[in-house]
């Protein structure tokens, strides 16, 4: 009898296990989700600390075109003025060029004029020679033709009023049919390239 009782208690225990198994499973399911801790995973920074980020580090932001903009300002400003400056040295250089010019040409055409004073020396002596005197002529007619294509001219200072810009009196004469200040006789003419004088006119001056 109490073997057979034994035996049904076994039966039972191995029956009601596995129900007991099932609902501690079911407990485990139902139970909540344990929290993951904080150091497992990064927390995202909230938008106020990466727009102080931002704020504390202005250069970063800025973008390369930006820093470049005053070195091309800078250097701009000085291509302008080195320009400027070539442009006036050329212009000096230019001026200073056409004045050296002038006054080498100048210098060399004023050495031809003693040429000039002798041939109006000869055309002042009296010759009986007509042929003579032609081809003396013709020969000064060449030469001013030839100086006024250099630009020199004669001034004809004769009869003219004197001025100490264009005329050296080497003689006063008192004359009462003549004007003041006037040219009475040349002793050397003068002559003129454009508005420079290359040679004074040797004069004298009546009154």
């Amino acid at each position: 009898m109490s073997k057979n009782r034994k035996q049904t208690e076994e039966t039972v225990k191995e029956e009601t296990a596995p129900a007991e198994e099932i609902q501690e499973e079911a407990a485990k399911a139902d139970a909540p989700a344990e929290e993951t801790p904080k150091d497992a995973a990064p927390e995202a920074k909230p938008a106020e600390e990466k727009q102080s980020e931002s704020e504390r580090k202005p250069d970063e932001a800025k973008p390369p075109e930006a820093e470049k903009k005053p070195d091309e300002a800078a250097m701009n400003d000085k291509y302008l003025r080195l320009l400027a400056e070539y442009d006036n040295f050329r212009k000096r250089s230019q001026k200073e060029k056409d004045a050296l010019y002038g006054d080498i040409k100048a210098s060399t055409l004023r050495s031809f004029l003693p040429v000039y004073d002798n041939l109006v020396r000869a055309l002042a002596q009296p010759t009986a020679d007509e042929a003579y005197k032609k081809g003396v002529e013709m020969i000064m007619a060449q030469f001013k033709s030839t100086m006024e294509k250099l630009g020199v001219t004669e001034m004809h200072s004769l009869g003219e009023k004197f001025d100490p810009a264009f005329h050296n009196a080497v003689m006063h004469v008192d004359d009462e049919e003549k004007g003041e200040n006037e040219i009475v006789e040349v002793f050397q003419e003068g002559f003129l390239m454009g508005d420079k004088v290359i040679r004074f006119a040797m004069v004298k001056v009546a009154n």
